[in-house]
């Protein structure tokens, strides 16, 4: 058996990631859970209910129990980070960190993984509340990288969609359009990666399970699409127009509003043997399918 320990696996691409690993009988799967989000597993999987974010309590919970690999999706600061290279230090055989696009500056140029070298980036310790998200994530990954007694992997994934985001970022859009309310876009040209939520937990799993690599890999659908697109598919999908302003109230700017590019290059996955969808084949779909929700 292979045991595997996820953190953050109750929703959105972690529940995905779980069932993902419950479709191979080898895999032993594990769920750390605070207790507070309900899940469908019932008893296919283990549940340890512990506070991730509470070091001492974390440890206990964990004892001695010995991992094959740990997917840590839920990990936002350089203390996170610390506290769980030294929980794992001997109890784990492989780490899956959950990163993000966000430890790249805008570019109009596609984002490659040594724009962001985490084993060379200089560490400072604090907690989520004392560095923004792109320096929480920054440190989170030099922490692992440089100090990790176990080998690590950092996924970096862009804003992820799907039927099941309970962020609803998606959703904005669509409610904005059919209720004909202003969206704030500071620049409707600018590209942008995105990733399927069923696609990131397949790429989790891929990486995790099916090879041996360590470091950071960007992870994305391919292609890129303009902001001013999505809403060209929200328009043709409602049948109505998008009011578009550069700015607006704070509850009526985008989730999407960034100022420059921002997309990623996944030659490196992709040469490993990693094949990721096609977001122009996805993404009308998923506008179309959201709509319809609001029809029935």
């Amino acid at each position: 058996m292979r045991k595997i320990l996820i953190l953050g696996g109750t929703r959105f691409f972690g529940k995905r990631l779980v069932e993902r690993l419950l479709q191979n009988s080898i895999n032993d799967v594990t769920i750390l859970t605070r207790g507070e989000t309900s899940d469908a597993f019932g008893d296919r999987v283990h549940r340890i209910h512990a506070d991730r974010f509470q070091a001492n309590e974390l440890a206990q919970a964990l004892g001695d129990t010995l991992w094959d690999v740990v997917f840590d999706n839920i990990c936002y600061s350089p203390d996170e980070a610390d506290q769980a290279r030294r929980i794992f230090d001997g109890k784990t055989k492989r780490y899956i960190l959950t990163s993000s696009l966000s430890v790249y500056d805008f570019s109009e140029e596609a984002l490659t993984e040594d724009i962001f070298d985490p084993e060379t980036y200089p560490i400072r310790y604090g907690g989520r509340n004392d560095f923004t998200y792109q320096e929480g994530k920054r440190l989170a990954e030099a922490v692992f990288m440089q100090q990790s007694t176990f080998p690590v992997a950092a996924v970096r994934f862009p804003i992820v969609l799907g039927i099941d985001d309970y962020t609803r970022r998606l959703h904005f859009h669509i409610e904005h359009v059919r209720n004909e309310l202003p969206i704030g876009i500071p620049n409707p040209e600018a590209q942008i990666s995105f990733i399927r939520s069923d696609e990131a937990a397949g790429f989790l799993y891929w990486l995790g399970c099916s090879s041996t690599m360590a470091g950071p890999f960007n992870a994305c659908s391919v292609g890129t699409v303009r902001i001013k697109d999505i809403l060209t598919m929200i328009e043709e999908e409602t049948e109505k127009h998008a009011i578009i302003q550069n700015q607006t109230a704070d509850e009526h700017m985008s989730p999407f509003g960034i100022e420059q590019s921002w997309f990623m290059d996944t030659t490196k996955a992709q040469s490993a043997g990693y094949k990721f969808l096609n977001l122009n084949n996805w993404l009308p779909e998923l506008v179309s399918s959201l709509n319809k929700t609001y029809e029935e």
